[in-house]
């Protein structure tokens, strides 16, 4: 019995510090500095900052999955005057780190 309660904790220990390595790696993959607002927005223009600004991938995906905008850019705003009022998920890439967001559209 002593046995079985040895092998439980040792792979609850390594499912714990299994989760804790796969944190510590996705802050290192976050843009820091990161911003996207006004959220939520009744205007056709959102503004995505960060602490670098430099050139962006933006892609826009519905609730489905779908990518529904596309967009490389260098400046802060982003035109969302083509998407319908609804939830999306924008997400956004600068020097290879990539962060996602809620976006609510009124």
């Amino acid at each position: 019995m002593k046995k079985i309660y040895f092998i439980l904790l040792l792979a609850f220990a390594f499912t714990l510090s299994g989760q804790d390595t796969l944190d510590r790696n996705s802050e290192k993959t976050e843009i820091s500095g990161f911003k996207l607002y006004p959220n939520p927005t009744y205007n056709d223009i959102v503004y995505i900052t960060t602490k670098d600004n430099a050139s962006k991938d933006i892609i826009v995906y519905d609730l489905f999955g779908e990518i529904v905008l596309k967009e490389r850019t260098t400046y802060k705003d982003l035109n969302i005057s083509k998407l319908d009022a609804g939830v999306y998920i924008v997400q956004v890439t600068e020097n290879y780190k990539t962060t996602s967001k809620k976006l609510v559209k009124k």
